[in-house]
C-alpha cells in the first residue's frame, strides 16, 4: 500500500509510540514526512524534535526527511542530522569498509540522542533508526523513547538489503529492531 494513500489521523498517534517499517522503497520517509507536516499544521511544531540518520538518497533508496517537509515545517521544528551519514550496505566494498562506516555513523549519531535525552521535546520523530542500530547500542534510543510523550519513527525491515557481506550487521539490525518493536504500542508495516 502506498503510503500517500494511507489515511492520516495524527490525533491517535499522539501519546504513543509508534514504528514505520518496510522495505527499501515503500514509502516509510515519505509517510513520516506527511505525519510531521499535519502534526506541524495542527500546532505542534515547537514540540517536535527530528533526528534524521537516513543517508543521502542513493537511486530510489532512502533520503533525508528534509526532503520531504515543507520549509514552513523545517523551519518551526528541532532538526538535527550529522554532518555525514554513510549508507553502508550500499556503498562499502569490503566488509572492513561497510564495518567502519557503520561504526562512522554510530558515532555521528550519539550526540545528537544524547543531545535529545538533556533537552527532550514531547514528540521525537526518527527517520531511518535502523542506521543507528548497525552498530549504535540500542540503550540510547530507549532512552529517547522513554523521554518523548510521542514516539514515531521509521526503520527498514526487509530483505532488499540484506547482503552485508557477512559483517552481520543486517542480521543486529533485524534482531534489535524485534527488540526495540516491544517498546511500541503501534507498528504500522508498509
Amino acid at each position: 500500500m502506498s503510503s500517500s494513500k494511507i489515511p492520516l489521523e495524527v490525533e491517535s498517534l499522539l501519546g504513543k509510540k509508534t514504528l514505520i517499517v518496510g522495505e527499501v522503497g515503500s514509502g516509510k520517509t515519505l509517510l513520516t514526512a506527511r505525519i510531521v507536516e499535519e502534526l506541524a499544521l495542527r500546532n505542534y511544531a515547537s514540540e517536535i524534535t527530528v533526528i534524521d540518520m537516513a543517508p543521502p538518497k542513493i537511486g530510489k533508496i532512502g533520503g533525508l526527511l528534509k526532503e520531504y517537509l515543507s520549509e514552513e515545517a523545517l523551519k518551526a521544528i528541532r532538526y538535527l542530522k550529522p554532518e555525514k551519514i554513510y549508507a553502508p550496505r550500499t556503498t562499502g566494498k569490503t566488509p572492513e569498509e561497510i564495518l567502519s562506516k557503520a561504526k562512522a555513523n554510530a558515532e555521528a549519531l550519539k550526540p545528537l540522542l544524547k543531545e535529545y535525552s538533556k533537552n527532550p521535546t514531547k514528540i521525537l520523530v526518527i527517520n531511518d533508526l535502523t542506521i543507528y542500530l548497525h552498530q549504535g547500542p540500542l540503550e540510547d534510543i530507549v532512552e529517547c523513547i522513554n523521554k518523548a510523550e510521542t514516539f514515531i519513527a521509521n526503520a527498514y525491515y526487509g530483505e532488499k538489503l540484506a547482503d552485508d557481506k557477512g559483517t552481520e550487521i543486517s542480521t543486529r539490525e533485524k534482531q534489535l529492531l524485534e527488540e526495540l518493536i516491544k517498546f511500541m504500542d503501534k507498528i504500522i508495516v508498509l
